[in-house]
């Protein structure tokens, strides 16, 4: 069965990012391509890491926390409940934050509509201003 590969080029169009953004995510240790003398050769694995990589961003996740997880990956293994752990452990985390988050954009939601009607008000106690709105 032959190995499917992939050029830089290509994964940079299927997954709608730049080549220098693979190349990032080499320089930090996440891919590992082969080489044939400059140019660089991704195989199946490749892709699907950096499939994973570019969901791990999109959740929101650091590039450390990304490789601890496809650190985790053991292609021995049966299975992987340790890096599904891990990630979960992860994704609980991120949770929390996005709703601290939200919780505090509601808080200044709130004060920014109350400054804005304690203005209103005050502009109303100004018969002079009154005309100018």
């Amino acid at each position: 069965m032959p190995v499917i590969t992939y050029t830089i080029s290509e994964l940079s169009k299927e997954f709608d990012i730049t080549t220098r953004s693979i190349r990032f995510y080499e320089d930090q240790g996440l891919l590992t391509p082969q080489r044939n003398g400059l140019k660089r050769i991704y195989t199946t694995h490749d892709r699907t890491w950096l499939k994973l990589i570019l969901r791990g961003k999109r959740l929101g996740l650091t590039l450390a926390e990304i490789s601890q997880i496809l650190e985790l990956y053991d292609p021995h293994a049966t299975n992987n409940d340790q890096q599904l752990l891990v990630f979960i452990e992860k994704i609980k985390t991120r949770k929390t934050a996005l709703q601290q988050q939200m919780e505090d954009i509601r808080a200044l939601q709130d004060e920014l509509n109350a400054a804005e009607e304690r203005c209103n008000k005050a502009l109303s106690n100004h018969p002079t201003l009154e005309n100018q709105s």
